[in-house]
């Protein structure tokens, strides 16, 4: 079955909003893989508006499925990584400020910066993931960087989903067969909800992992954190 990885920023966010300590990050991340959740996400940025560095060094002791840490790699991004030493890191192209991840990786463009990092990260036993969109070149040209896994950036499926299902999923459908024929193992997150993660876990092939955290977190306000882990694992078990 494809895994379920947790992305609990928005936890962080609510926290921030009122300083202190509630609610708990760390608890939370505790809970979601007591409530059946087979992976953590978070992804710091350098103003730390919802997950701050402190967290991610909170969350490695307690995390014990798998942590994936998504972040710009720049050298502060990169030494908290080596330090933490997680299962996977997620390589974004996001700058400073940006809301939210909105593109995928240019692999062509910046493929030696890319090769360079991931060698760094490898080197530290890190399994590496980079984030990209369904461009079959962008895949192939991500194969040659030496990353074990990419993450299709899911935005434009879920933003087409409602109108024209079979049409939204069809570009995923071909990346993921680039994918697997590239030597690459495969990831996809963004705006995933409860609506369109089944249809996209049946239809796309060789799907190894999905990270979720708004969706998710907005449905756990109405059905609870438990039930709601509850529900996405259970479209991917009816997508198998």
């Amino acid at each position: 079955m494809t895994r379920l990885s947790v992305n609990i920023n928005k936890i962080a966010t609510l926290r921030n909003a009122r300083g202190g300590n509630i609610p708990d990050v760390v608890k939370a991340a505790v809970d979601c893989q007591r409530f059946g959740a087979q992976g953590i996400t978070v992804h710091p940025r350098p103003d730390e508006r919802h997950i701050r560095y402190q967290d991610v060094l909170d969350l490695r002791p307690v995390v014990t499925t798998e942590f994936n840490i998504e972040g710009y790699p720049g050298r502060k991004f990169i030494e908290l990584v080596t330090k933490v030493k997680p299962e996977q890191v997620t390589l974004v192209p996001d700058p400073p400020g940006v809301l939210t991840s909105n593109a995928g990786w240019d692999t062509v463009k910046h493929k030696a910066f890319l090769r360079d990092v991931i060698l760094e990260f490898h080197a530290h036993g890190i399994r590496t993931s980079i984030f990209i969109e369904t461009d079959a070149r962008m895949i192939e040209n991500a194969a040659e960087t030496g990353t074990d896994r990419v993450e299709l950036y899911t935005e434009a499926y879920a933003k087409n989903y409602p109108r024209d299902r079979k049409s939204a999923v069809a570009s995923f459908v071909e990346a993921a067969k680039v994918a697997e024929t590239a030597g690459l193992g495969l990831n996809a997150g963004h705006d995933l909800n409860l609506d369109n993660l089944k249809y996209f876990a049946q239809n796309v092939p060789g799907l190894l992992e999905v990270s979720i955290g708004h969706a998710l977190i907005c449905d756990a306000l109405y059905f609870g954190l438990e039930n709601t882990i509850q529900l996405y694992l259970n479209r991917l078990r009816i997508a198998e």
